[in-house]
This record gives structure tokens, C-alpha cells and sequence, in this order.
């Protein structure tokens, strides 16, 4: 039977600041729980109404869907859910396409994006430190377990391109280049913008190439694209250049 302190503990994970002080995060459902489980993280425990995982007795309770309900946070919850530690990831040397979020607050999006880089092979994702927390239940939810593979960065964005000069800095806005005419790099930056303003006018500045997806329709009434369809979009033709350069 759960504890009154695991249920507070668990449900305070809700929030950013209790993330951060426990370094603690959630994860549910059984296929997502299985993915961390293979991965590097760190399992602190597991709550399920059954014992299909493999895992030690340290680490699993048994309870019932009524004591599940009341740590879920989702509105129907799943049959299992775990509580796994932060990892702590130390930015790597870049050596290959990086993508770049600047102020992207939507944890849907966020999600999205992290399953985006993971079909792609995107091993390493920078975010600026106004970026929703990658921890955020919504954004593990959306993530479908690709948390699990895609490390993620939280860096003050200007410091961070000062830093890497030599590699070239994609940003993708409506004045851009056309990008399905643009050489693109195997190695590069790719800067995608906030949902609401883009990307900030101090990253701009930054920026060596400026490319844009073209619009084909015929009324061009629609302002913008959603920040994970641009992604997907601007990720795909960077691996279709250099499908065709090899």
C-alpha cells in the first residue's frame, strides 16, 4: 500500500523545482517505463498492477488501479508508472547535425521534437534555458520513451554558438533560403524559434545561413508552421542531403 510520503513525493514531481531538488522525474505506462528500463537512467521505483516487468522486488510495488489513480497524472491513467533519477549529461564534443530549441514552451512540442531527433538521428539536442523542461510529465508522455535516447542540454544559446565558431549556424525563418534548393551541411546547427516569436533577435545575430520552408499554397493565408511539423520537416531534408552527398 502506498505511503502517504510516496504519494506526496511522486505527485510534488509534477512540478520543476521539486524535479530539480529530488532529481527525480516520472515516467508512465509500460512501453515507456520499458524504454528507460534499457537505457542508461537510473530506475528509483516502480509501481504496477502487475509484475510483467523484470525487475528486482527492491524496486517494485504492487497496487491496486485505485492507489495508481491517485499518482497518475493523467487523466486515465496507465498500467504502470516509475519514478526514475535525472541524468546527468555532459555536453559532448559536436561531431555531427545538432539541433538547437530556442524558447520553445510547449511541452507537446518538446516531445515531439525529441522523437523527431531520435527517427532521425539526432543524438544531441541543445535547448535554451527558457526551453519547457525536457522532465516535465507531459513532455515524457509525448516523448513515447525517445527521452530515453536523445540527450538533452539545457545552455544559455549565445555563450554556447560563441563557444563552437566553426561550425555553421542554420536558423529557420520565414526570410529565409529556400531549403530545398540550399546545399546542406552533414555538420551544422539547426536553430528552431519559439512558437509565438521565433527565434530571439540575440541568436539571429548569430545565424550565417537563414533557410526557410516554401509555401505552396495558392492563397497563402497561413502565417506559420507549428514549430514540430517545421522540425520535421527541416531535419528530413538535412538527412536527404547527405543520403545524396554520400
Amino acid at each position: 500500500m502506498l505511503s502517504k510520503s510516496q504519494i506526496k513525493l511522486i505527485k510534488s514531481l509534477s512540478q520543476k523545482k521539486f524535479r530539480n531538488k529530488h532529481q527525480l522525474f516520472v515516467v508512465e505506462g509500460i512501453k515507456g517505463i520499458q524504454e528507460f528500463l534499457n537505457s542508461d537512467f537510473e530506475l528509483v521505483s516502480l509501481y504496477s498492477a502487475n509484475s510483467e516487468f523484470d525487475v528486482s522486488d527492491k524496486f517494485l510495488e504492487i497496487i491496486d488501479e485505485k492507489e495508481l489513480n491517485k499518482i497518475s497524472f493523467l487523466k486515465t491513467p496507465q498500467k504502470a508508472l516509475a519514478v526514475f533519477k535525472i541524468l546527468e549529461n555532459i555536453c559532448p564534443e559536436i561531431n555531427d547535425l545538432t539541433l538547437i530549441l530556442d524558447g520553445v514552451r510547449d511541452p507537446g512540442n518538446l516531445g515531439t521534437i525529441i522523437r523527431l531527433c531520435d527517427w532521425f538521428g539526432i543524438e544531441n539536442l541543445i535547448c535554451s534555458l527558457d526551453t519547457v523542461d525536457c522532465y516535465n510529465p507531459k513532455v515524457v508522455q509525448a516523448s513515447m520513451g525517445s527521452l530515453a535516447r536523445v540527450k538533452i542540454f539545457y545552455k544559455a544559446l549565445e555563450h554556447f554558438l560563441n563557444e563552437n565558431p566553426e561550425i555553421p549556424v542554420f536558423g529557420a525563418l520565414l526570410d529565409g533560403k529556400n531549403i530545398y534548393s540550399e546545399k546542406l551541411p552533414q555538420k551544422a546547427f539547426i536553430v528552431m524559434g519559439n512558437e509565438a516569436n521565433g527565434i530571439s533577435e540575440e541568436i539571429k545575430n548569430l545565424i550565417s545561413q537563414k533557410i526557410t520552408i516554401p509555401q505552396f499554397g495558392k492563397r497563402r493565408e497561413t502565417e506559420s508552421l507549428n514549430v514540430a511539423t517545421a522540425t520535421s520537416i527541416v531535419l528530413s531534408e538535412f538527412r536527404r542531403s547527405s543520403v545524396i552527398e554520400k
